[in-house]
Formats: structure tokens, C-alpha cells, sequence
């Protein structure tokens, strides 16, 4: 049964082009479909047009009959005073109504009536709201607020006091416990963590209706789609698959229509060839070789019917190294910062060398963003110090991107941040990062999010840096844009720290996790998949084990935070080892297996010896550790 049809669907904001040229697709009930396409391609403009905002130029919309349509992007205005709670409570007004019509019944059949209209009335009703959960709201209330980070203190705070993202939050748990039929999402994962992300994935797994679902974030539409609809020049190009099929298709889409297109090049070059021997010979008065000239020009006409496909030109900049001398990029040294009576982290004893690559990981709110202005001076800490290597030079990409003056144009704007640059190194420069024609005459307060980065990215990526710090640096950013600043960074050799949410570039780069959570950091030297393994290891339940006597060590063990991380890591530790010591013993059963293969032999024995080197560091770090966890 179809859920959504959109048929010849047409929308022009100007005279010269169709954001939207006849867009047409279908949609069956309880599908998954991932909306893609670049920034501007309409992907949005459909969204306003699916739920009314907007008028279609031509072209029809229609929705399933008594089917409730949710959009995640449009966040209602509430009257004044409403709390947070307040909102979510909003989600049980249908259900609260028909509570009140089942009272009243309940009063009416206590007073006699018995008809036969009352009762299926009032068992219908209670068939219904017992199906919408009317007689248990708190509960669902509790676990959709709990899986999107809205805790008690934000449940009670007036909504116009929250911040875009919060808001985007709230408004999505509203419209999970209005038991929507049909959800569209609007770049959902946008203000969501880790956390939150996860488990609206996980609750798209279950939802029984149907979702579509636009979002730059490949995980999610790996996890959650099982067909994608392609914004292309205004119309509709189809996969029948996830976000990876999608991407695998689509080259070989490419390739197969850049193959088509050559062969019937190369057909035509050689029938030109014929036709200008054959006018060669009616230019010496042969008639009938004119009219077979003329008929085969016709045909070599009738053959140029395909466009040679085409990509959209990549960004090539990138990100300029500089040397690093000396061995360690920066330190904290018992770092704490609090605002007001709320402590963000407390007695952060951690250090960098360089060319590692760091991902600061937590829950929004935690303090990461804070923790990465105190790395650029932008705020300062309430105890404790950080100390920079002599050679360090740094360059920073925040999350909310601001200019000094948004009213310069993109031209004024370049020359302004890079003192001695002419006009036309301004524009080439531009032009590498997709701002050419007029574009570049557009005030900087016009630009979007993405646009803003881009722009930003422009002025300093030509700057000579060891050490790279990005806030949220995909953000705003289409998938083309997350790949080449992927690319820019892969290309990078120095010391990169980086927030971000999105998972792709996590487990791309991250060689090394800060997990930032109760006012410490857990550090975990591992990659994002290693990390994702051990906190699932973490969060078994540990079998009960006999309490052994152990040895009391001299000395007092630090406590509060730092002993809390320390038992953490030991944790880690505990289970590298073991890990290590299992790879020491397939090592040692492979020698024996190797015989009198010397060759075979010398390679495993110099394999164990380092693991066995390996196992002894960890064993010294974990003594290490224990004496700082009081253990």
C-alpha cells in the first residue's frame, strides 16, 4: 500500500531554473527511504512542500488517507511559560481527550444508559487509547527522554530558553510519543551525540511506520534505510539499497553511462570520417555521394543523444604540515573548569605527542567544546595549567562558525583575513573551494552552514600547522564535503584533535579516544571500532569473582576523579592483557607447528618476542595503575 506519491513535482525561486523539475516517486507503507543529494539540490524545499509550508509550482502530493505526518525540521511555537515538559506532555493530547470521553461515557452508562451506541462507542475508544499507551504516558515518556539526553533539569526548563539543537531534540521526542505514522527527518543526527544517535537508530528499527529521511550521516543511513532516492537536477534517480549500495551503484552508474558515451563517440568520429570523404566526392559533381553525405550527417545527429556524464569537480585543497620539534605537543597538568556550581572536568592530568590522532568523545553538554577553547585561549581555566610545545603552531575550526563582519562580501572577506593577497589569488582560491561567478560578491551573512565552513576552511588551510583542532568539522557538510575534508585530513601528517559525532571520520582518524564523562577523561589508546569493543565489554555484567588479599602499597592514592579514571583504565588494561597473552600463546603454538621451516621460525620467534615486550609494558602499566586506583 503507497504511503506518499509525489508526482511531476515542479519549484522555481527564480526564472532561469527548477530547484524541483518534475520530481516523481512513490513511497509504500513502513519503507525506509534515505533522501540524498547535495547541498541546495531540494532536498528541503521538498520537505516544506510535503508538509504544506510550501506551495509546488506543479505537480501532485499525495499522503495515504488518516495517516499522521511528523516533520522533525519544523519546531512549533508553544504558548508562554510551557516547559519542556510541558511539550512532551503536548504528545498525549489525542490520547488525553479521549481519556475525557471515556470518562464521560463511564459516567453516563453508570447512570443508566446502556445503548447500544454508548457501549461500542466507549469500547472502541478504550481499544484505542489502551493501544496508544494512555494508561502508562509516564513511562514512555521516561524512556524516549532518557534515550535522547533530556534529563530532569532540562524537562523543567522553559522551552524558548533552550538552544536550536535542544530544541530540534525536544521536538523529536514529541513526535515519537505522538505515535506519528509517517516521519520525515530533516537531518536528525545533526544535534544528537553518540548516545542519542544510537538509539533513535535503534528506535527506527522498531518504529512501525513509514520514514523518510534526509542526513549527510553515512552510519545512520547505513542503519536505518533500505532505499534511497537520489535529488538530481531536480528529478528522482533510484537505489535499491542502503547508503553503501547507494554509493557502489552510483560509480558504477558512472562508469557504464562514461562507457556508453565513448563508444558512441568513437561511432561518430568514424562515420564523420565517412561523410567528409563522401563530401569530397560530391565536391567533384557526384550527386548521389552528396545525398549519402547529407543522409549519414542526419544520422550522426540522431546518434548524439547521450551527455557525457560528468562529476562534480572535487575540492583539491589541503592542509599544509608544518615540522614539529620536540616530543610532546601539549599537556594538561590538573586542569579543572566549572561554571557556576556545575563542574565540566576536574584535575585533567593528560599528554600529546605528535602526530597522534585524537577524538574527544562525550555527550553534549559534557564540555568538549569548552575544553578545546581552553587549548586556544578562548577561555581559561579554573585551576591548573596547559603547557605547548616551543614549535607548535595551531589552526582551529570551530562548530559555530562567525566572521568579524558578515556583511563583506566573500571577496573582501578573503582579502581581510589574508593581508598582501590580490584580488585575483582571492578569487582562485575561492573558485578551489566552490565559491566562483557570482558567488563570490555574496555577503558572508547569506551563506549556509556548510557554506560558512567552507569559507572558513578557505582562509586557513594555506597556513603551515602541526597541530589541527575541528570542532564538529562535518557538520553542515553534504557527503561530497565530508569526503574531501576526509581526504584533506588523511592527507594532514600532524597532530589532529577533533569533536565529532559523526562516525564515518571517527573510525577514519581516531588512533587514539578521550571519552570526556563524569568531570574526567577516560584515555584509551585505541582505535574507534577497539573502543566501541571494549565499552561493550565494560557494560557485561562481571562474573563474581573470590575477594583475594592483596599487598597494601606505601603511600596515599590521589582520589576523587583521578582515582575513578585510573580504575577505569585498569579495566582496559586488564583485558589488553589478556587479549595479548591469548596472541602469545597462537604465537607459540604456530612455532611448534613450524618444525624445521627456519625461515617460518625466525619470523614467528621475532613475532613473540616483541609481544612478550609488549605484554611486560602492559604489565608495568597496570602496576602503575593499580597503585593509582588504591588497589
Amino acid at each position: 500500500m503507497i504511503d506518499l506519491s509525489v508526482s511531476g513535482l515542479t519549484k522555481s525561486f527564480d526564472l532561469d531554473k527548477n530547484i524541483l523539475d518534475g520530481l516523481t516517486f512513490q513511497i509504500e507503507r513502513g519503507e525506509r527511504v534515505g533522501l540524498l543529494g547535495k547541498n541546495g539540490a531540494g532536498k528541503t524545499t521538498l520537505f516544506r512542500i510535503l508538509t504544506g509550508e510550501l506551495s509546488a509550482d506543479t505537480g501532485d502530493v499525495i499522503f495515504a488517507p488518516n495517516r499522521r505526518v511528523g516533520l522533525i525540521s519544523q519546531i512549533p511555537v508553544y504558548p508562554d511559560g510551557f516547559t519542556v515538559e510541558d511539550v512532551l506532555q503536548s504528545a498525549f493530547d489525542r490520547t488525553r481527550a479521549m481519556g475525557e470521553e471515556m470518562a464521560a461515557l463511564g459516567e453516563k452508562m453508570a447512570n443508566g444508559d446502556e445503548s447500544e451506541e454508548t457501549l461500542r462507542r466507549y469500547g472502541e475508544l478504550s481499544t484505542k487509547f489502551e493501544g496508544l499507551g494512555g494508561y502508562d504516558t509516564a513511562t514512555a515518556v521516561n524512556k524516549v527522554a532518557n534515550g535522547l539526553s533530556l534529563d530532569e533539569a532540562m524537562r523543567a526548563r522553559l522551552f524558548d530558553t533552550l538552544s536550536g539543537g535542544e530544541k530540534t531534540r525536544v521536538n523529536l521526542a514529541r513526535l515519537i510519543l505522538e505515535d506519528t505514522d509517517i516521519l520525515l527527518l530533516d537531518e536528525p543526527t545533526n544535534h544528537l551525540d553518540l548516545h542519542a544517535t544510537e538509539w533513535l537508530e535503534d528506535y527506527l528499527a522498531t518504529f512501525k511506520g513509514t520514514v523518510l529521511a534526509i542526513s549527510h550521516d553515512r552510519y545512520f543511513l547505513d542503519r536505518t534505510v533500505t532505499r534511497c532516492i537520489e535529488v538530481l537536477d531536480g528529478k528522482a534517480e533510484f537505489y535499491s539499497g542502503n547508503y553503501s549500495f547507494y554509493a557502489v551503484e552510483k560509480e558504477r552508474r558512472y562508469l557504464e553511462r562514461l562507457r556508453r558515451y565513448e563508444k558512441e563517440q568513437e561511432k561518430i568520429a568514424q562515420l564523420e570520417k565517412s561523410a567528409e570523404q563522401l563530401r569530397m566526392f560530391a565536391f567533384k559533381g557526384d550527386d548521389k555521394t552528396y545525398r549519402r553525405a547529407k543522409s549519414m550527417e542526419k544520422r550522426i545527429e540522431r546518434m548524439r543523444t547521450t551527455d557525457k556524464p560528468v562529476k562534480e569537480r572535487a575540492l583539491n585543497a589541503q592542509f599544509v604540515s608544518r615540522e614539529f620539534f620536540g616530543d610532546e605537543v601539549f599537556t594538561l597538568k590538573g586542569v579543572s573548569k566549572s561554571f557556576g556550581d556545575r563542574t565540566l572536568f576536574h584535575n585533567l592530568e593528560l599528554s600529546v605527542e605528535g602526530g597522534e590522532r585524537i577524538a574527544l568523545l562525550g555527550d553534549n553538554g559534557m564540555g568538549k567544546t569548552t575544553l578545546l577553547k581552553l587549548l586556544m585561549d578562548q577561555e581559561y581555566p579554573d585551576e591548573g595549567k596547559i603547557k605547548f610545545g616551543p614549535s607548535v603552531r595551531m589552526a582551529y575550526l570551530p562548530q559555530i562558525v562567525t566572521f568579524d563582519d558578515p556583511n563583506r562580501n566573500l571577496i573582501d572577506t578573503m582579502l581581510w583575513s589574508k593581508r598582501g593577497v590580490t584580488t585575483q589569488a582571492a578569487r582562485d582560491r575561492l573558485a578551489r573551494f566552490h565559491f566562483q561567478g557570482e558567488d563570490v560578491f555574496k555577503s558572508v551573512r547569506v551563506l549556509s552552514g556548510g557554506e560558512l565552513s567552507r569559507l572558513y576552511l578557505c582562509t586557513i588551510m594555506d597556513e603551515a600547522v602541526n597541530l589541527l583542532i575541528l570542532d564538529e568539522p562535518t557538520n553542515h557538510l553534504d557527503i561530497a564535503s565530508r569526503e574531501w575534508i576526509e581526504e584533506a585530513v588523511e592527507a594532514y601528517d600532524g597532530t589532529l584533535l577533533f569533536v565529532s559525532h559523526d562516525r564515518y571520520f571517527i573510525n577514519r582518524f581516531a588512533t587514539r579516544i578521550w571519552e570526556l564523562a563524569d568531570g574526567t577523561i577516560t584515555d584509551y589508546r585505541v582505535g574507534f571500532e577497539r573502543y566501541r569493543r571494549i565499552k561493550t565489554e565494560l557494560q557485561k555484567p562481571e562474573p563474581v569473582k573470590a575477594v583475594k588479599e592483596k599487598k597494601v602499597t606505601e603511600g596515599k592514592p590521589r582520589p576523587g576523579h583521578n582515582q575513578q579514571a585510573a580504575r577505569r583504565q585498569l579495566v582496559i588494561c586488564e583485558k589488553e592483557i589478556a587479549a595479548q597473552e591469548s596472541a602469545i600463546a597462537a604465537l607459540e603454538a604456530e612455532l611448534e607447528a613450524a618444525g624445521t621451516d627456519y625461515e617460518k621460525y625466525a619470523a614467528l620467534y621475532e613475532k613473540k618476542t616483541a609481544a612478550e615486550a609488549q605484554l611486560e609494558e602492559l604489565m608495568q602499566r597496570w602496576e602503575t595503575l593499580a597503585a593509582e586506583a588504591g588497589e
